[in-house]
């Protein structure tokens, strides 16, 4: 965005120690600025996993509509929730927010299809399909390769039994991921989570700045972590974890995240 010359807003969530909301007072300050024009919506939400309800997707459709700003809500982790819940599609909320919306899905996380960059983009709004159709016409990403279509078409019609095993499978690496924390690591919060493959984990209480902290980590036990400062200055202080691998690896990945966690504290408390 920034590289095509676009002024980047954000409306950041409000972290209450446990959990994260919607800081609906901001977000509507910066919708009713004259020079917003879209909203990005994460939809289950990217890193925090987390399910908006009907009555808040429908409350930003709301306000959106009417400052007059378009909503591109990326719905690519949808597939992957908590066995027994359900994402809601920003679109189905209202017919406000179907004719005001564009929904961004792909078969690339859930089926681990990615390598085939393919993805799928849903468009109600004849006149908003027209500007997307010409803008992707436009930067040469409207052509799939034969690979691609297949694929998707494969996964998505035939993928929903082995779907709802991964869902289990993924589950059950939570809470494993969870109690280990929870057993060894209880200076760290792991955010509760709903959907993706993914935990963000508050290691406030460790270290303040999780970009050393994470580069610390795989220089002393090869464990890759993601920074929580590349989502925001208000991240700073967590880490994303993927938890979608064998258990035998997660729990590997768990010891390796025990042992740095460990070695970083200690060596703080001698610089202390």
């Amino acid at each position: 965005m920034l590289n095509n010359g676009r002024c980047v807003l954000s409306s950041d969530l409000v972290y209450d120690g446990y959990e994260y909301n919607i800081d609906f007072d901001d977000l509507e300050k910066k919708l009713a600025m004259p020079q917003t024009t879209l909203m990005i919506l994460c939809n289950p939400h990217n890193p925090i996993g987390k399910i908006w309800s009907q009555e808040t997707l429908q409350r930003i459709g709301d306000l959106a509509a009417q400052y007059h700003v378009v909503v591109v809500s990326d719905e690519i982790h949808c597939d992957i929730v908590t066995p027994g819940k359900e994402y809601v599609p920003f679109a189905s909320v209202s017919q406000t927010n179907l004719m005001n919306s564009i929904t961004c899905i792909a078969p690339t996380k859930t089926f681990n299809l990615a390598g085939l960059q393919t993805s799928c983009i849903v468009v109600p709004n004849a006149i908003l399909r027209h500007k997307v159709n010409r803008a992707i016409n436009t930067d040469e990403v409207a052509e799939p390769n034969s690979f691609a279509i297949t694929a998707s078409i494969t996964a998505f019609e035939k993928g929903g039994k082995w779907l709802e095993e991964l869902k289990s499978y993924i589950e059950s690496n939570k809470q494993m991921a969870h109690a280990y924390i929870k057993t060894y690591l209880p200076e760290l919060h792991v955010t509760p989570s709903e959907a993706t493959y993914l935990l963000w984990i508050d290691c406030s209480h460790v270290c303040k700045n999780s970009l050393e902290l994470v580069e610390f980590i795989r220089s002393t036990t090869g464990l890759y972590l993601s920074s929580g400062e590349e989502y925001g200055k208000n991240a700073k202080s967590f880490i994303r974890m993927n938890i979608a691998c064998p258990q035998e690896r997660l729990n590997d990945g768990l010891k390796r995240l025990r042992q740095g966690i460990g070695n970083y504290k200690k060596g703080s408390e001698n610089y202390e």
